[in-house]
């Protein structure tokens, strides 16, 4: 991921660009509340995702921002004015939807400066500002052409030209990139992430793909039933997950009951009640357990270790592997049955790991403790 802190425009994240404060909505018939108290501070200049299930209340937030929807309570504020009931068009922010919604009669040019010509721009300054958008998207050439007439990926940019061309303070982007195939998507995330550092704009992106909310963001929101579980940077979430709801929806992780039997000072030990032996972790952090209390303990794959099977450790069979070209996941079965999984480089030769027994080593410092 390409740290904000290399923006070309020089922006400090550091200056609050919106804040969302108490918001609650609940829709006419429904049993449940969309929102249920989120508080956000966004930063200006930064490029933030509200990370989700569907059905978390992350898009009936974006439209909140974007002046869609409006809140039963709480209060948005942009750029230190609080919204209320203001209109879209009258909010410092554009929005860039999933189905681009593009012009299909018009050109290019004419597609990204339609919201400049709806301002009563003077036509001198329309033609400069779409050039500098077909520049910075790497669309020259294709300023005369149709929509219909582009690739998808090129579609997406001339929808981003059209956001970003009136310069809003802040550009809202609701799975824009959900249409796109694979290989292109991924080609999409990093031009995102380009656009955002060049232009200096406050992006605030929606999504329910974790791998390309942490390829992406400045921070994350994940969101989960109306409320906002965890805020943090990409490697905060994955590496120290507030709650095990966010543990399990960013990554892959191993969710491995445990007892602690000792405390000593904020960490301690437990004992695994997978394990058929007595197996013990050491842990930096018991997250405030007492001996004698019941745990989850989450491990990432990665840190899971392959070591021989010896007494005082994890042990089991491997019955699966799963090859991904850089990675090799083992899915391996421990002693009572329960499923581990342990993520190996690509290079790993799978086949002389199959069937066998072998032992599964995890560090104190790899562990991350909750309440069972």
């Amino acid at each position: 991921m390409v740290s904000g802190h290399d923006c070309a425009a020089d922006v400090p994240m550091t200056e609050t660009a919106f804040a969302v404060a108490g918001v609650y909505k609940t829709y006419p018939g429904a049993s449940h509340p969309a929102l249920a108290g989120v508080s956000l501070d966004i930063l200006k200049n930064e490029f933030f995702t509200l990370l989700g299930p569907s059905g978390c209340g992350k898009t009936t937030l974006l439209r909140m921002i974007a002046g869609f929807e409006h809140p039963d309570q709480g209060s948005i504020e942009l750029d230190g004015v609080v919204m209320g009931h203001t209109p879209p068009n009258h909010r410092p922010v554009n929005t860039v939807f999933q189905s681009y919604a593009l012009f299909p009669h018009m050109s290019v040019a004419q597609n990204i400066g339609f919201a400049l010509e709806m301002q009563g721009r003077p036509r001198d300054a329309i033609r400069a500002r779409v050039a500098e958008m077909i520049r910075l998207l790497r669309l020259e050439g294709l300023g005369d052409r149709r929509p219909t007439q582009l690739s998808g990926g090129q579609q997406q940019r001339v929808a981003l030209g059209r956001a970003l061309a009136p310069e809003p303070k802040v550009l809202l982007l609701d799975e824009p990139l959900s249409a796109l195939d694979l290989k292109l998507r991924k080609e999409m995330q990093v031009e995102l992430k380009r656009l955002q550092l060049a232009t200096g704009i406050t992006f605030v992106f929606v999504t329910h793909d974790q791998e390309e909310a942490l390829r992406m963001s400045d921070r994350i929101a994940v969101m989960s039933n109306g409320k906002v579980m965890q805020v943090g940077r990409s490697a905060d979430i994955y590496e120290r997950p507030a709650n095990l709801f966010v543990a399990e929806f960013i990554g892959d992780a191993n969710f491995l009951p445990a007892i602690c039997v000792e405390r000593n000072g904020a960490g301690g030990r437990f004992r695994l009640s997978c394990a058929a032996d007595d197996v013990h972790i050491a842990v930096n952090d018991a997250n405030g357990l007492a001996a004698g209390a019941k745990a989850t303990l989450v491990v990432r794959p990665e840190r899971v270790k392959l070591v021989p099977p010896e007494p005082g450790l994890l042990r089991g069979e491997v019955p699966e592997t799963i090859y991904s070209g850089s990675d090799l996941m083992l899915h391996a079965r421990l002693t009572d049955g329960t499923l581990l999984r342990a993520r190996l480089s690509g290079a790993v030769d799978a086949t002389a790991l199959l069937g066998g027994s072998t032992g599964f080593a995890i560090a104190g410092e790899a562990v991350r403790v909750f309440a069972a």
